[in-house]
């Protein structure tokens, strides 16, 4: 750990890592404090997204295997393995404090579900490495919950949220990789520029990364003063300034859009005939992603003109269910508003 994450990490966050990490008396490392740790994951990690539509889509699947690939708290695979006794889940989550989280919700289940330290693109080695939990069965469905969880929010050492000063991290594997600081230490301007456009930032996206590279942050607090610094009070759109800078770096540090892109590709082609991709994504750039994969493997790479049919001879792969994604409702909406931005596209796999 280094000093700024010394620093700005919350007494109680710096507490519970003790007892994660065993670098503490014995007194610290006691079983009460462990099942706080574990409690506290469980709580602040999010409602399930549009809960009621997935165990909908995947309960009617045959036995098998689903592939949580990104089981953040349990949340989906709880209520699958509660609605499916049928099915079996292998779960996959980059996050330590996720997979910790999962394992205490989900061991009521047993067997029936294993979870792996993975990002979704790493799918295909994920099922190699665990082909004896697999075994035979089929692979009945991929399920992708997108996006960053609550808990990474609301953990304020994670460095995700502009709400309380933190180090600027915002890896979702905290233990691997360049924290966002570092990242902004090495990017050309014109890059960080570009991906700032990306993710909505338009008019002040110039002005943003000029200001944001000048100053260096190393903290959120750094970070959103230097967005500040760089739009005008009277051109802030309605929400916060830093919105959609923290996003973009979330996005960059993560390599969030390569690891969908090939996590889709791995997952269509690991699926059995007749097994579901489901995704919800929340916000445009990974909504496009998810529409242009699907739309690819559903046309079987087909750019014929539609005046004249196919004359390539390009095969489908998947059948996508309905042209426009699922929202939520509004019923769900008010009891978890993090729903309103939430897109579900499912796609079916052909013979």
């Amino acid at each position: 750990m280094n000093g700024v994450q010394q620093k700005y990490r919350p007494r109680t966050m710096r507490s519970l890592a003790i007892v994660k990490t065993g670098r503490e008396s014995s007194s610290a490392c006691s079983p009460i404090l462990t099942i706080e740790r574990l409690q506290m994951a469980q709580d602040t990690f999010h409602v399930p997204v549009l809960e009621s539509e997935i165990v909908e889509l995947f309960t009617s699947q045959p036995a098998g295997v689903i592939i949580d690939a990104t089981l953040g708290g349990g949340g989906h695979a709880s209520a699958l393995l509660t609605g499916a006794p049928q099915l079996r889940i292998l779960g996959i989550d980059r996050d330590p404090d996720a997979r910790a989280a999962s394992a205490e919700r989900l061991a009521e289940f047993g067997g029936r579900v294993r979870i792996a330290d993975a990002t979704f693109g790493q799918l295909r080695d994920t099922m190699v490495r665990n082909a004896d939990f697999i075994g035979d069965d089929s692979i009945v469905g991929v399920l992708m919950d997108l996006g960053v969880s609550s808990h990474q929010l609301d953990d304020a050492s994670r460095g995700f949220s502009f709400r309380a000063d933190a180090p600027l991290d915002m890896r979702m594997d905290p233990t691997r990789g360049e924290t966002a600081a570092q990242f902004l230490s090495h990017v050309d301007q014109h890059q960080f520029v570009r991906l700032l456009r990306d993710n909505g930032e338009g008019r002040f996206a110039g002005s943003i990364a000029k200001s944001v590279l000048e100053r260096q942050p190393q903290t959120t607090g750094e970070l959103t003063e230097a967005v500040e610094r760089a739009v005008p009070m009277a051109a802030r759109r309605r929400g916060h300034v830093a919105t959609r800078v923290f996003q973009a770096l979330r996005i960059a540090v993560n390599s969030e859009v390569d690891e969908l892109a090939s996590g889709l590709d791995a997952a269509l082609d690991v699926l059995a005939p007749g097994g579901l991709v489901a995704v919800i994504s929340y916000h445009s750039g990974e909504d496009r992603v998810v529409k242009s994969v699907l739309h690819e493997a559903s046309t079987g790479g087909c750019h014929c003109p539609p005046e004249l049919g196919c004359v390539c001879g390009a095969i489908p792969r998947v059948a996508v269910f309905k042209a426009s994604a699922r929202l939520a409702s509004p019923h769900e909406i008010d009891q978890n508003p993090r729903a309103r931005s939430a897109r579900l596209r499912v796609a079916r796999k052909l013979p």
